[in-house]
C-alpha cells in the first residue's frame, strides 16, 4: 500500500519535535482541518473526562487520546465508526487499499491511528513497514497490519462543509445529535452574523 509523508500540518502550526500525536494528525488529515484546531479540540473535550483508580490521566493531544474522547472528536467532524474486528473473530481486514473503502478515512490499528486518503496512507511513517515473513510455501511476503475498524465521514454533514441557509453561504462549525434528531451549527462565511443551531431537515 502506497505511503506518503504527512504530518497533518504540525510543523506548519509551529509545533516542534516528535510526539505521540497520531490521533490529532490522522484527524487533521482526514477531516481537512487545521492541526491546531484539532489539537485544541482534543484537549477541550478531555476536560470532561473522569479519572479514577484505573485511569489516572486525561487525554492529551500530544501524547494519548482515550477512546471516549476519540469518538466524540470524530462525531464532531461528522465521522462514524465502522468496526471490522470483533472479539474472537480474528483479523478480517488489513491495511490494504483493496480491503478499505475509498475516500478520506481514519484507520484504527493496534495502538495507532492513521489517515488513508483514496487508498494512500498519509502519516509520518509507514505503519505497514514491518518487514517480511514467510508463507506456508517458503515465499517472502510483506506483512500488513490488522485493521480493527475505521472512521468514515457520514454523508450527511461535516465540519468545514459549505451549506446554503436562507439564501446565505454558511460554514458548518459543529455536528450534533439531540435525542435522535441530527443537526448542525452554522455561521455565515463572511465577517458577520452569529452561529445558529439548526436541524438537518431545516436545510
Amino acid at each position: 500500500m502506497k505511503w506518503v509523508y504527512d504530518d497533518g500540518g504540525r510543523a506548519e502550526a509551529g509545533y516542534k519535535g516528535t510526539t505521540g500525536d497520531c490521533v490529532c494528525r490522522a484527524v487533521a488529515i482526514a477531516a481537512e482541518r487545521p492541526y491546531k484546531e484539532v489539537y485544541d479540540l482534543i484537549n477541550e473535550i478531555a476536560k470532561g473526562e473522569r479519572t479514577g483508580k484505573h485511569k489516572h490521566k486525561k487525554s492529551n493531544a500530544r501524547t494519548c487520546v482515550y477512546r471516549h474522547t476519540e469518538r466524540k472528536l470524530m462525531e464532531h467532524y461528522g465521522f462514524k465508526w465502522v468496526p471490522t474486528m470483533m472479539i474472537g473473530s480474528g483479523c478480517k481486514v488489513h491495511l490494504n487499499e483493496d480491503e478499505l473503502p475509498s475516500g478520506r478515512i481514519v484507520v484504527a490499528l493496534s495502538k495507532h491511528l492513521t489517515a488513508v486518503v483514496d487508498g494512500v496512507i498519509h502519516d509520518t511513517y509507514d505503519p505497514n513497514d514491518r518487514g517480511y515473513t514467510v508463507d506456508g510455501y517458503g515465499n517472502d511476503i510483506t506483512t500488513q497490519r490488522c485493521v480493527y475498524g475505521y472512521y468514515i465521514r457520514d454523508e450527511k454533514h461535516y465540519v468545514g462543509e459549505i451549506v446554503s441557509h436562507k439564501g446565505h453561504e454558511c460554514i458548518v462549525t459543529s455536528v450534533w445529535n439531540d435525542d435522535g434528531k441530527e443537526g448542525i451549527t452554522i455561521k455565515p462565511t463572511g465577517n458577520y452574523g452569529f452561529e445558529v443551531d439548526i436541524y438537518n431537515e431545516q436545510l
